[in-house]
């Protein structure tokens, strides 16, 4: 390839292929809010029924019909109540939650062939009153002398720390960015979650007191668990996954093969969306919610061909059919069945994927066709997966970890006797944000009765 050539292939990654009006239009909210009006109708739509199949839909276990009759009475703040009590990232949930495959599944409207209720939307008009206006629902309790440290500034942490703050205890949220909030502020897409709303509510729940926020703690460099536990009466690891699978193909490191986890944190801390660089045609490897989330933003900020390629079928792959809609409706093709076989490159830029179209087995196993397909690409993005990094965890070994996650309790306990644990970094997780703040929910109560017995 002539140096002209890789200037041109190059070239077809650049910024401003929209403009910023353009831009900042597709990253608007991807739902409208409720009106008053709006709200009302919706809430009345409820049947409230008695043995609430939403609720128990929950991961979060929200009092569904009672939030949604304290709307009907036009009692907002009651309704926040409610919602904030059991989860204290009810907004962004409202927003990131995939209600269409939780409580709004499980809405008895659906048994109807009617419309579900908009319980997502109605949760979000509920704990907007509030964190809009400020309305602080929550008090500390008097100061118990126990103090624990939380590792990771994500959902399943600040989740652990506000319940455990509300009850006396002192908090110390240890994290490794600058900027709090995990995945909340890195990983979910922009469309989701605009004007920096997860700031706003990080700022409220933290509006409680009593947590002390330490910023560049690493786990395996300024901190570890061995010495944590000598210092706390608790420790919470709340620290998800920092450490992204990788293709195990030849070439991996040439550019143009980004990180999409990378690229999407970078999109959600600029200001300026326009200045990003954009490829021209991009391929997406994954089938899980950050290869949704990385294609329909890539589209939205003026990608003209964008392909997700996903190893299995359509019926096994991670994402909700509500976001594999999501992208197609936004020009994102989808494309199953298909395993990344080689990256081919001019000069060190990848031009292409080539792909071995596979075949389910009797056994459920995958088997390559023998057919091969192979996709343009000036940018592949890498949305495999990510695992645990277990440097600074493991100094005793005394931790269990199976299948590259730390083993727990339903009441989030692990196998040291002062160490809870949640989120996206344990075992049989789900890697949803309403899990991850139930995970923390659930394990500060059990600190708690652990830390308060015989007192």
């Amino acid at each position: 390839m002539s140096d002209n050539n890789l200037t041109n292939k190059v070239m077809n990654i650049k910024s401003h292929r929209l403009s910023k009006k353009e831009i900042d239009d597709n990253f608007s909210d991807l739902h409208a809010p409720l009106s008053a009006i709006e709200a009302l109708i919706e809430a009345d739509r409820c049947y409230f029924c008695y043995d609430a199949p939403c609720t128990k839909a929950c991961p979060s276990d929200i009092d569904v019909p009672g939030f949604i009759q304290s709307i009907r009475s036009d009692n907002l703040t009651g309704a926040a109540e409610k919602i904030l009590s059991e989860n204290i990232f009810g907004g962004m949930c409202a927003r990131d939650c995939p209600t269409e495959e939780l409580c709004q599944l499980a809405c008895v409207r659906n048994d109807h062939e009617q419309k579900p209720v908009e319980i997502g939307l109605l949760q979000r008009y509920a704990t907007d009153s509030v964190l809009n206006n400020g309305v602080q629902l929550f008090s500390r309790q008097e100061n118990t002398g126990k103090s624990i440290a939380v590792v990771g500034a994500g959902p399943a942490g600040i989740s652990c720390a506000h319940r455990l703050a509300v009850l006396g205890h002192k908090i110390t949220v240890y994290d490794s960015k600058d900027k709090l909030g995990g995945l909340n502020e890195y990983g979910i897409a922009a469309y989701k979650t605009p004007n920096d709303f997860a700031q706003q509510e990080l700022d409220y729940i933290l509006d409680i007191g009593g947590i002390t926020i330490e910023t560049g703690m690493q786990l395996g460099k300024q901190i570890n668990l061995e010495g944590l536990q000598e210092k706390y009466d608790a420790v919470f690891l709340g620290c998800g996954l920092g450490s992204v699978n990788k293709l195990n193909l030849d070439n991996e490191d040439i550019s143009g093969v980004i990180d999409a986890v990378e690229y999407i944190a970078n999109l959600r801390q600029t200001n300026n969306k326009d200045e990003l660089m954009v490829g021209k045609n991009i391929v997406v490897i994954g089938g899980g919610m950050t290869a949704i989330d990385i294609a329909v933003q890539s589209k939205l900020l003026g990608a003209e061909q964008v392909t997700i390629a996903y190893r299995r079928s359509k019926k096994i792959m991670a994402a909700s059919e509500y976001e594999q809609a999501l992208a197609k409706k936004h020009d994102v093709q989808i494309q199953y069945n298909m395993s990344p076989k080689r990256l081919i490159a001019d000069d060190s830029h990848v031009t292409a994927m080539e792909f071995d179209v596979m075949k389910s087995q009797n056994d459920g196993s995958l088997k390559a066709s023998g057919e091969n397909i192979t996709l343009k690409a000036d940018v592949v993005f890498k949305a495999i997966g990510q695992k645990l990094v277990t440097e600074g965890l493991t100094d005793n070994n005394s931790l269990e970890i199976e299948k590259g996650r730390i083993v727990v309790d339903e009441q989030r306990k692990t196998s040291l006797s002062k160490v809870w644990a949640g989120g996206d970094c344990v075992l049989d997780g789900d890697n949803l944000t309403v899990s991850a703040v139930q995970d923390g929910k659930l394990a500060a109560i059990s600190i708690n009765e652990t830390l308060t017995q015989g007192a």
